[in-house]
């Protein structure tokens, strides 16, 4: 089996769980632990600690002591290599609506290796978000022809979203990140990540009321 193809199955197997990881090691360096054993963490995240020692040991670039575990600091700089943090994407929002000011406004997404540059909006009521522009959407073409930038979010309300998702893949985009609750059609080589708040909320609630019961 070649490199790639192993690859490629860790990442379908693991991705989910690693930005957990990434977070929990991260917090760990911030106070200065030396070591950290995959029990551990799972104990902190939840988790089954044979499943997250072997997601560990597909991207960990040194074995885990006995007794001790994983190096805090080695650890943390190959989940943060393995998931793509130490690059940095840029990306355009469009929809700066209240959920879109959050989005712009966070400063989080630098540390995740994305940079938001600027908003777009059917009608801008701001210049300016965070110190991003915000510009009317008529502008968007021009913008991301003369940015190269090939990620959008999407922050529409929902039947808006297919018309701004196709504006964007029309503009050059390849990846898109889309918070409105719906879903997209769209060619088969454009990357799309759905962020559905509203489904996560009802599994939430549901599953309050189940423990309730």
């Amino acid at each position: 089996m070649s490199e790639k193809k192993n690859s490629l199955i860790i990442l379908k197997s693991t991705l989910g769980r690693l930005p957990s990881y990434y977070c929990e090691v991260e917090n760990r360096l911030a106070r200065g632990e030396e070591y950290v054993s995959s029990t551990t963490i799972a104990d902190s995240l939840g988790l089954n600690p044979v499943q997250v020692r072997k997601d560990l040991a597909g991207i960990s670039s040194e074995p885990g002591r006995p007794k001790l575990g994983f190096r805090v600091d080695r650890l943390f700089e190959d989940l943060k290599s393995f998931l793509g943090y130490n690059f940095y994407d840029e990306a355009v929002l469009v929809g700066v609506g209240a959920l879109g000011h959050v989005l712009m406004q966070y400063g989080g997404f630098n540390s995740y290796g994305l940079g938001i540059v600027a908003g777009f909006d059917r009608e801008p009521h701001d210049k300016k978000v965070a110190g991003k522009p915000v510009l009317p959407i008529d502008q968007l073409p021009s913008f991301l022809k003369m940015t190269q930038i090939v990620i959008g979010i999407i922050a529409v309300p929902a039947p808006e979203a297919q018309n701004v998702a196709d504006l964007l893949v029309k503009s050059g985009i390849k990846a898109i990140w889309n918070f409105a609750p719906t879903s997209l059609n769209l060619p088969d080589n454009i990357l799309v990540k759905n962020e559905n708040l509203a489904a996560s909320l009802a599994a939430l609630t549901t599953e309050l009321r189940r423990r309730k019961s």
